[in-house]
């Protein structure tokens, strides 16, 4: 089956379960399932191209297992949080803005849809990989996987944690990965992508593999990530947040400043 048409059955896919999630959003008016079914929508893509794609089984069968572990871990621990909270801050804003019109989140839902594919490419680059043994390349690869996925676990772990005291409300989580990055779920979660270019080596669409790290950054940096959650939690946490802003770098763990 062609690439093309892959990623055409796959938007399709995810444009129906966001259609599905945008009827679940407008009887519960929290869109933050919107998040969980991006998740495991990219997941799911990476075990449909797996199970298409015409490179070697080695290769196939690792985006399968690489893709899907991924996707279900941070499907889950988006739903957990959908089901035990409000409304998402930086939703609930939006929904300050457009109210509950329907065209508006229908659109959201679907641009997420759109997403989903967009996220997809560096997949069909590993399913074409011809890589069909231990190779440096996929060594490589898996080590950047777990370093990413571990990162991001315990970063999520951490901030759940601190989230779940009531005596921290209205403070800002300055525990664990959280003391070097005010981001470490997200700069783990970049970092992540990478891997996918280290299993992809050979693969005649190896250049789309450059996708996953090159425009999850811009869309962490720049559109939907840091700059709403700073947003928000400029709202929320103030003061705290502009001290926690002036010491801790944004995305690049680092130490944090002193006053010294």
């Amino acid at each position: 089956m062609n690439v093309l048409v892959q990623l055409a059955l796959i938007w399709l896919l995810a444009a129906l379960a966001q259609s599905a999630g945008w009827l679940w959003q407008r009887k519960r008016r929290n869109a933050g399932i919107v998040d969980a079914i991006w998740a495991a929508g990219v997941g799911g893509a990476a075990v449909v191209l797996a199970a298409l794609g015409e490179g070697a089984a080695w290769s196939r069968v690792t985006l399968a297992l690489l893709g899907a572990a991924w996707g279900l871990r941070l499907a889950r621990h988006l739903w957990r949080r959908v089901r035990a909270e409000t409304e998402d801050g930086r939703y609930a804003y939006l929904r300050t803005l457009w109210g509950d019109s329907d065209w508006r989140w229908f659109a959201f839902f679907q641009f997420q849809a759109f997403l989903i594919v967009l996220f997809a490419l560096p997949f069909a680059a590993v399913a074409g990989s011809p890589i069909d043994q231990v190779h440096p390349a996929w060594i490589a690869g898996l080590l950047i996987w777990l370093a990413g996925v571990a990162g991001e676990s315990i970063a999520d772990a951490q901030l759940r944690r601190f989230r779940h005291d009531p005596a921290n409300r209205g403070r800002t989580c300055r525990d664990g990965l959280w003391r070097y990055s005010r981001h470490p779920n997200y700069f783990f979660e970049w970092l992540h992508w990478f891997a996918y270019v280290a299993l992809a080596w050979g693969s005649p669409r190896w250049a789309l593999a450059w996708f996953g790290p090159l425009v999850m950054f811009v869309f962490l940096r720049w559109l939907s990530g840091i700059p709403f959650t700073e947003a928000q939690a400029l709202r929320t946490r103030g003061d705290d947040y502009r001290d926690y802003m002036r010491r801790t770098p944004m995305l690049f763990p680092w130490f944090p400043r002193s006053d010294r």
